[in-house]
């Protein structure tokens, strides 16, 4: 199923969230992802991979971060403009299990958000607010 936030505006390029996702869930170190895309004033929008580490992993940061952008430009290409990740420690869900995407992409641009009803733990988008401040 497609998300209304799937599709984001890279320079005249519409580009799938959800595809960059997969890519980057491939790789063994990473547990979880969600790419939201960012404001930018040249190109529109870039993505953003917000990661949560698998515990198995032993890359350092850096490594891992140099590795998915590198798996992204292979699978992708480099027009996806994919360049940006964080690593948390938790992605912000709801109780039944979905990731809070937009609202993560209103904390990214600087924007108001209101804290969803149905967060299943509301302290994960301070958190993550303050790794994207």
């Amino acid at each position: 199923m497609n998300r209304i936030d799937d599709v984001i505006n890279v320079a005249g390029h519409r580009l799938s969230t959800g595809r960059m996702e997969e890519v980057v869930s491939e790789h063994p170190s990473v547990a979880e992802v969600a790419v939201i895309g960012i404001n930018d004033t040249l190109k529109g929008e870039l993505p953003l991979g917000l990661v949560v580490r698998s515990r198995c992993c032993e890359l350092e940061p850096a490594q891992l971060c140099t590795e998915l952008v590198a798996l992204v430009r292979q699978h992708i290409g480099t027009v996806a403009a994919f360049k940006q990740v964080v690593l948390v420690d938790k992605l912000p869900k709801t109780r039944s299990g979905k990731i809070l995407r937009a609202t993560m992409k209103k904390i990214a641009n600087g924007e108001q958000y209101k804290m969803p009803a149905t967060i299943e733990d509301p302290a994960v988008l301070g958190i993550i607010a303050r790794q994207l401040g």
